[in-house]
């Protein structure tokens, strides 16, 4: 009898203190009831501070990872986090390709909030031109945003334009995280037809993993068959509910209970 558990895959890197990261994505995906599987992009030095460091995964390592576990398994959807170098952008491309995955969530993480950079600009190239055409929900922050369209964003009419950008890369829909320009934590989602700002309230504090917990939220929301807008509404109370229940352990940020 095969069961019906469905699953997720996360592509991410590894956060040692687990608030960020595939650490963060497999707790998401366990709490929604989804099966979640990793593959590492990158290992971080990092704590609730800040990251230090990125580490890409050996290209071959990488590889290899992805195609053991896919011939094996196929995710019902799929989810990127870092992805620090062009090589690994690239074989991803051909991995998705090659065994026709559903359901791609693409969390760019280009910058940490501590101001880490964590994407080369040969990596933002080969997302735009191949991965975002693979791509079911693009995830940016304004910061993100505006570097993957070369545009600034200060206004609420750039990130109607800068969405309008960004969904003609490709991708099927995209949803801008806004809580950085306005009062609220508010969101722009877009695909191709319908406008929806997805708004909650702007609390207090700084979390550690917010953007990864969304788009984590948001594939297995996928996965379990939710068509985007719903699966990124869901999301959003799925982050807010985290960061309502959010635990500090450490010096810096508080880690979202997940």
């Amino acid at each position: 009898m095969v069961d019906l558990m469905r699953t997720a895959l996360t592509v991410a890197g590894l956060d040692p203190c687990g608030g960020a990261g595939i650490a963060a994505d497999l707790k998401v995906f366990r709490s929604l009831n989804v099966h979640g599987m990793a593959v590492a992009s990158s290992l971080t030095a990092q704590n609730t501070l800040g990251v230090e460091g990125v580490y890409g995964v050996d290209v071959a390592i990488f590889e290899r990872q992805l195609t053991v576990l896919l011939d094996d398994i196929i995710p019902d959807a799929l989810k990127t986090g870092v992805l620090c170098n062009a090589e690994l952008v690239g074989i991803l491309v051909d991995v998705i390709k090659k065994y026709n995955l559903p359901n791609l969530v693409v969390d760019p993480v280009a910058v940490s909030s501590s101001g880490k950079e964590m994407l080369d600009v040969e990596a933002v190239a080969v997302i735009k031109r191949d991965l975002l055409p693979l791509t079911k929900v693009f995830t940016p922050n304004i910061f993100e945003a505006a570097l993957f369209s070369g545009r600034r964003v200060e206004t609420e009419s750039d990130i109607m334009e800068v969405t309008k950008s960004l969904h003609a890369m490709g991708c099927a829909a995209v949803v801008i995280t806004g809580g950085h320009l306005r009062h609220a934590a508010a969101d722009t989602y877009y695909d191709g037809t319908n406008f929806i700002k997805i708004e909650t309230p702007l609390y207090d504090g700084s979390y550690h993993g917010t953007g990864c917990v969304f788009s984590a939220a948001i594939t297995a929301n996928l996965a379990l068959g939710h068509n985007c807008p719903d699966a990124v509404k869901m999301a959003k109370l799925t982050v807010e509910a985290a960061i309502k229940g959010a635990y500090h352990i450490s010096k810096g940020m508080g880690i979202l209970r997940v």
